[in-house]
């Protein structure tokens, strides 16, 4: 380890979280140590008596106690596996040039180089210690030399942690500018090579594996109290190290900094630049374009390769991004990969199981879509999905279709259908009289869970909501969620009526279509891609429970009106390509959109918004004939 200041201050804080460690062993060994005195006074007839007697008879079975419950403590610790964040491996072999650049880093550094890299779906990079043996076998002996020692070195040393490097980064960022972000990541190896640094990890790491260990369910009485003890004990000993642990790590961070400083420093603010931009690229390229892909049982393969063209396409419109495109001519940091397009895939799919809570792996119901192909196998099949459920509950709800001297004869799903509906005369009541209603079916309540959902109106225009249709089932009165009250209040009461049934029918919908713990278990099991790890590698997708799926919701569920507005957006697309010529398409920063002239639409939220609060179609009728879009003409649904 080197001079730094931040190097030494981690270390002084690395030694007071051993020494608590220390005391802790001491107090388990006291009365152990204490019976021991007592039981060679009586050997040696210097400590005899009645009182004597009395206080070996007493110490010696509470020793024995403590020593037992200090064993099982700390086997708990030892053998709890520490969380690992699930990434995807790459082997040397898959990115030699990659592995290479990041050795040369450590040389200039003069660090240990990481043991290996693996790749996460997020605009981040970090040092991930997977030494314990719950995390595999070490590295194989072709990898040692990525950390700088030899095959029979590798025995004598601690293996260095694995870097992980967030997967945009890789397509975005140039060679030079990816060096540069990663130099106080990889300079971090040093302290961490440390002794006393790495011992007090370990310690810690122990204790919160131990503490959820301890905190998972269980059903039997004898061993959730033994392990409430245990737990009890792990969090007494975490709140101790909580605040040297803290320290340390800032030591361990100061430090790293403070000798990256003397690698592409100049060229590392430059590249700062690029890390903010990349993360706005692809939270807005994930909630914007991917979920409505993953909503459908889709998902996008090529996320990372979509995180460029959507910076290109805010470099085009944002004045303030103008020059970032004008990198693209340098070298591509994904170049140092032998595979870029296998690499993106699995962090895609990896992308949509941690976001969304997708699949594991590929299947039936959920099978990856290129970027040529997502306006029409998504954005299409998403916007008459909702039509049809739209229409669907207009059914159930004993809507008759639209009249009039353009109407159908066959009664055949129409726009008009649905515009005569919300502007027609409120009979069912008021939104108070029907929530009051002693008859509702409680479990017909349940709503939506989807992380995916928008929270403003005004993008909900270009991102409909979808779902697969389900048979139509009889009229039932489900009234709005409780929840829902207040965000409906401001509407008629047909809107909210309909609004509140279309929630209760996608609730319905979701929960039928939900994946067994089961099946997702075997699908782990294949998920891991041949290019992209080694198979010495275990797969990371086995090492975390299923159950808190999505690890990272992207949004908060979508409000009944939200609902609404999304299927009468898709109502009207579908409206408009069936009977004005109208395609779909996919804008890289909005979502899907609605093209016409191979142009984009106008924003549809305000007019769509008059329509639910206040029953007036006249908006939204003038832009229909503006573009010559016919609402009483049949669509076509799914």
């Amino acid at each position: 380890m080197g001079v730094e200041v931040g190097a030494q201050v981690a270390r002084a804080r690395a030694l007071v979280v051993l020494r608590i460690r220390s005391r802790a062993l001491a107090v388990a060994l006291l009365p152990a140590a204490v019976a021991v005195i007592l039981l060679a006074g009586a050997l040696s007839g210097r400590l005899v008596g009645p009182g004597w007697d009395a206080a070996r008879w007493f110490l010696t079975p509470v020793a024995v106690l403590v020593l037992l419950a200090a064993a099982g403590i700390a086997l708990v610790v030892a053998r709890a596996r520490p969380a690992m964040s699930p990434t995807v491996p790459i082997a040397e072999e898959a990115a030699p040039d990659l592995y290479r650049m990041v050795r040369d880093l450590a040389d200039r550094l003069e660090v240990p180089a990481p043991s290996a890299i693996a790749l996460t779906p997020d605009c981040d990079s970090w040092l991930e210690d997977r030494t314990h043996p719950a995390h595999g076998p070490p590295p194989a002996e072709e990898h040692d030399d990525i950390a700088g020692a030899g095959k029979h070195a590798h025995r004598h040393h601690p293996v260095a942690p694995v870097l992980v490097i967030g997967s945009p980064f890789l397509w975005w960022m140039r060679v030079g500018e990816l060096r540069a972000v990663l130099a106080p990541v990889v300079a971090g190896t040093g302290p961490s090579a440390h002794p006393d640094i790495a011992a007090a990890r370990r310690f810690v790491r122990g204790l919160d594996a131990a503490v959820a260990v301890t905190s998972a369910p269980r059903r039997d009485p004898v061993s959730r109290a033994v392990l409430a003890g245990v737990g009890w004990v792990a969090r007494l000993l975490l709140r101790s190290c909580r605040l040297h642990a803290a320290e340390l790590e800032r030591g361990v961070a100061a430090a790293a900094a403070e000798r990256a400083q003397a690698v592409d420093y100049g060229l590392r603010i430059v590249a700062q630049e690029q890390v903010g931009l990349a993360y706005a690229g692809w939270d807005r390229l994930l909630t914007r374009v991917a979920l409505p892909a993953w909503r459908m049982g889709r998902w996008p393969s090529r996320l990372d390769a979509g995180v460029v063209a959507a910076l290109t396409e805010l470099s085009r419109r944002d004045r303030l991004a103008e020059g970032f495109a004008s990198r693209l001519g340098e070298r591509p940091a994904c170049d140092l990969l032998e595979e870029p397009g296998a690499v993106d895939e699995s962090a895609s799919l990896l992308a949509a199981r941690l976001f969304h809570g997708g699949p594991a792996g590929p299947g039936p119901d959920w099978s990856p879509v290129d970027w040529s192909d997502y306006p029409e196998e998504v954005v299409d099949r998403k916007w008459r999905i909702d039509a049809a459920r739209l229409h669907r509950v207009l059914d159930a709800m004993g809507v008759r279709p639209a009249t009039g001297p353009a109407a159908p004869a066959t009664g055949s799903p129409t726009l008009s259908r649905v515009l005569d509906h919300l502007t027609g005369p409120a009979g069912e009541g008021s939104l108070t009289q029907r929530c009051t209603d002693p008859s509702r079916d409680a479990s017909l309540t349940h709503r939506s869970t989807d992380p995916s959902g928008d929270a403003s109106l005004t993008h909900r225009s270009t991102e409909p909501s979808g779902g697969t249709p389900l048979p139509a089932t009889p009229p039932e009165p489900p009234p709005p969620l409780d929840d829902d009250e207040e965000d409906l209040s401001g509407t008629t009461p047909r809107s909210a009526n309909l609004a509140a049934r279309l929630s209760t029918e996608l609730g319905r919908e979701e929960a039928s279509e939900a994946p067994s713990p089961s099946a997702s278990a075997n699908a782990a099991s294949t998920a891991a891609s041949p290019a992209a790890g080694s198979p010495a590698t275990p797969d990371p997708l086995a090492l975390w429970d299923d159950r808190a799926l999505p690890l990272f919701p992207l949004q908060p569920p979508r409000t009944a009106r939200e609902l609404l507005a999304d299927h009468l957006t898709a109502m009207i697309c579908c409206a408009a390509m069936d009977t004005a010529g109208a395609t779909p398409g996919l804008d890289w920063l909005d979502g899907p959109t609605l093209l016409h002239n191979g142009e984009r639409t106008a924003d549809l939220a305000p007019k769509i918004l008059t329509l639910i609060e206040e029953g007036d179609p006249t908006p939204l009728r003038a832009w229909l004939a503006e573009l010559g879009i016919r609402p009483e003409k049949p669509v076509r649904l799914v």
